[in-house]
């Protein structure tokens, strides 16, 4: 048990000064720019000793009646360990501009509001921890170890914006599990290290504004299955490593408008995450692969300069998508965004019908059926490009002639020209008579019309014959295109007659 006799000059005013809440500011003139106390390492008279603290805290010094009491400590540099593992705590502790030896220890304790800012720590234990107030730390350097908040629970914010972390290892922020009842300022925040909060609960939402979180051969931000109203990455946000949000619920925005993304193989796994809007307006391409399988946005936007050269597709679902100043939702488009769209869907890896169909989908709702055609179209081209030789030579005469049933028109183009080839070559060089002197006379466009259609029949095809040459294989060309051209119509008419 401390006693007051054996507290240093720094000790007792703060001894002093707790019961009624007072701050204690060991500054001098001789403060850095930073504010942290200059010699702080040789000179006493800025010392406090952890072991104060943590008796101050849980009650060495009793309340005042009409006062608050509260640790309030500036420019101080704080020795040995500041351990509250376990402890209730019923006072905020406000540290500001201070120096500490040795990592804070909060594991497991139940404390007010703790504010740490603008200070330089070896690290901060709070896991498990209930911090029924705010956990302050901005502009505060952890380094040495790692910020560790795992199945904390706080009431109020979490602020980190301009602190900078440095852990030793991979992971610079432990915090899977943490529980959020206010939000996640982490502005400007610069990590050496990922972090790392899988299965966190941020109704309030992440904020990670320009912030730059530095782990290149790993995890950059690992947030799977992380429930959130609104998780923003803009204004600059740099991920060096992959940013992981597979299985994530974002209620209202995901946004990495004018962020970086620099991971290695991958720069963002999104599998199955659900998003309301999703703003992926890079400022430049990622340097990874996108992987967006399963994953559904009620909202997409997305830029010129947004994705990288492999973006996994596959179950990915939207209900709107835009692109710059067009977008799906108005029915604005032109036949350059729909190029732009299908150049997109191409970057997902091999052949997957879903994407082409995802598309086509959303022209169709906002009445683009051409443009809907021309998409499932392009499908059947990039099939053509996984099929055996035979298939893609049918496939070929399947486009050429009525495109693939998108294009039935294509075929009636077919008829017009081989009936015009037909009437001139016929013209040319007549058939011989079946019955010579009964009938009518030999028409040349009446007969090619009789050769291209396969059912019925205008009699003309059975009333003459040849004998050989030219004429006779361009008669049996126009008996099997003409089949060939009037299934094709069809199918084509079939195709859209089941859509509409």
């Amino acid at each position: 048990m401390l006693s007051y006799d054996e507290l240093t000059q720094p000790e007792r005013e703060l001894w002093d000064a707790f019961p009624e809440g007072r701050r204690v500011s060991l500054r001098t003139s001789a403060s850095d720019a930073s504010g942290y106390a200059a010699g702080t390492e040789h000179a006493p008279e800025h010392s406090v000793r952890a072991a104060v603290i943590t008796a101050l805290l849980l009650g060495a010094n009793g309340e005042r009646a009409g006062a608050v009491s509260a640790l309030q400590l500036a420019g101080a540099r704080i020795t040995g360990t500041l351990d509250l593992s376990g402890a209730e705590v019923g006072h905020t502790l406000w540290l500001e501009n201070c120096l500490l030896d040795e990592a804070v220890r909060l594991r497991g304790a139940t404390t007010r509001t703790v504010r740490i800012r603008n200070c330089r720590v070896p690290g901060i234990d709070a896991g498990l921890a209930r911090i029924e107030g705010a956990l302050d730390l901005r502009s505060t350097t952890v380094e040495g170890g790692c910020l560790t908040l795992i199945h904390a629970r706080v009431a109020g914010e979490l602020a980190l914006t301009d602190a900078r972390i440095s852990g030793p290892e991979e992971w610079a922020v432990f915090a899977g599990g943490l529980v959020m009842e206010g939000a996640v300022f982490a502005k400007r925040l610069i990590t050496r290290g990922g972090v790392r909060i899988p299965g966190a609960q941020l109704p309030g939402g992440l904020f990670l504004q320009g912030a730059r979180l530095e782990n290149p051969d790993g995890t950059a931000l690992a947030a799977g299955h992380v429930v959130a109203s609104t998780i923003d990455c803009s204004q600059g946000f740099t991920a060096q490593g992959v940013v992981r949000l597979r299985g994530a619920r974002i209620e209202d925005m995901l946004t990495f408008e004018g962020a970086h993304l620099n991971g290695v193989g991958t720069a963002l796994v999104g599998t199955a995450m659900h998003v309301g809007d999703f703003d992926f307006r890079t400022a430049t391409p990622p340097t990874g692969a996108v992987d967006l399988r399963s994953a559904h946005a009620t909202w997409c936007q997305d830029g010129e300069r947004s994705w990288p050269e492999e973006v996994l597709l596959e179950g990915f679902t939207y209900d709107s998508i835009r692109s710059g100043d067009t977008t799906f939702a108005t029915g604005a488009t032109t036949r350059d965004d729909v190029a732009n769209r299908l150049a997109w869907v191409r970057r997902n890896p091999g052949y997957a019908p879903q994407p082409y169909e995802q598309l086509a989908g959303r022209y169709r709702q906002i009445g683009h059926d051409g443009d809907a055609r021309r998409v499932l179209l392009a499908k059947q081209r990039h099939r053509r490009r996984t099929l055996h030789p035979a298939g893609r030579l049918w496939g070929h005469l399947l486009d050429v002639t009525v495109g693939y049933g998108y294009r039935p028109w294509l075929a009636g183009v077919w008829l017009l020209a081989l009936t015009l080839l037909g009437t001139l070559v016929f013209r040319a060089d007549s058939p011989s008579p079946v019955k010579p002197g009964e009938g009518a006379p030999f028409q040349p466009f009446v007969y090619t019309l009789d050769l291209l259609i396969p059912i019925g029949g205008l009699g003309h095809r059975t009333a003459w014959y040849w004998t050989d040459g030219v004429s006779q294989w361009l008669a049996y060309v126009l008996i099997a295109t003409g089949w060939m051209l009037t299934t094709a119509v069809v199918a084509g008419m079939t195709r859209t007659l089941n859509r509409n």
